[in-house]
């Protein structure tokens, strides 16, 4: 058996259903080299979680109540954490996928992943090599081939894309600093940025303009 196939790998598993970590954890657990270290709820927690257990392996939802599964990735790749991160979700459109992998996630699976599949791409990950499902990585080619339109030349970065996203469902400003990490203040610069490179007056006309150039998918 190569060195490998015989290590152990660690996790940290972060999802806000308790079913869904406990299926997670039971699985892990009784297969043989891989160990769960910890559990998070959400993004936030899991930043404290990663730093407390230093796993090889983080499994991340990406849409979580009490913050989201992509600003936490920013965060570690920020921190330098060595840990790898496999996002592990039902969402595949662009306004989760690539926010994500610009983050820092090393690998995206959806949740309909098969076990064997699953196990095979946290021992990548854990090795540092990238997996993504073959639904993800057909619309990440797909995207690279076929740019968004942006007629005034001004693309949003990727923090301003989140930011659309998240004001597109509804988020309010405070929430938004809650999922992101940042202030209140820096939300309002992010949007003012947003409504100038859209042409937009208000959120309800950059979100439309969003839906319009592809950008919100």
């Amino acid at each position: 058996m190569s060195e490998t196939a015989a290590r152990t790998v660690s996790l940290v598993v972060v999802d806000d259903h308790p079913v869904v970590r406990d299926g997670l954890r039971g699985m892990f657990t009784a297969a043989p080299g891989f160990e769960v270290l910890g559990e998070a709820a959400n993004g936030a927690d899991a930043l404290a979680v990663v730093e407390r257990c230093d796993p090889d392996v983080v499994l991340m939802d990406l849409r979580m109540p009490g913050g989201g599964g992509v600003a936490a990735i920013g965060e570690l790749t920020r921190r330098g954490a060595r840990s790898k991160v496999l996002v592990l979700t039902t969402y595949d459109t662009d306004s989760d996928t690539l926010p994500a992998i610009e983050a820092g996630a090393t690998g995206y699976l959806l949740k309909d992943a098969p076990r064997d599949e699953l196990f095979a791409a946290v021992r990548a990950a854990a090795d540092g090599r990238s997996v993504l499902s073959p639904a993800v990585a057909s619309r990440l080619m797909t995207r690279v081939r076929t740019p968004a339109a942006d007629p005034a030349g001004n693309a949003l970065s990727a923090r301003e894309r989140e930011v659309l996203v998240l004001v597109a469902r509804g988020t309010t400003n405070r929430e938004i600093a809650a999922e992101l990490f940042i202030s209140e203040a820096t939300v309002k610069t992010h949007l003012t940025h947003v409504f100038a490179k859209l042409g937009a007056k208000d959120r309800a006309a950059a979100v439309a303009v969003g839906y319009d150039r592809g950008i919100l998918g």
